[in-house]
């Protein structure tokens, strides 16, 4: 049998998830910290758009044309 400190590789992977962890914690408590400070800012202006739907039915003409 061999004792925790001969292994090594198992330390190692250990402390990589531990690190690991570390980092994605502290990268979401300031991530969160950056939105509370700063007013959301809208991408995109809000414009009214007119929408127009037009409607094709198996019966057109347009339709059996194509096909």
């Amino acid at each position: 049998m061999s004792s925790w400190t001969s292994l090594w590789y198992v330390w190692l992977i250990l402390l990589t998830v531990f690190l690991l962890l570390l980092c994605g914690i502290t990268a979401g408590c300031i991530k969160f910290c950056c939105q509370k400070k700063r007013p959301p800012v809208e991408t995109f202006p809000r414009h009214p758009y007119d929408v127009t739907v037009i409607a094709v039915d198996s019966d057109s003409t347009a339709h059996s044309t194509v096909t």
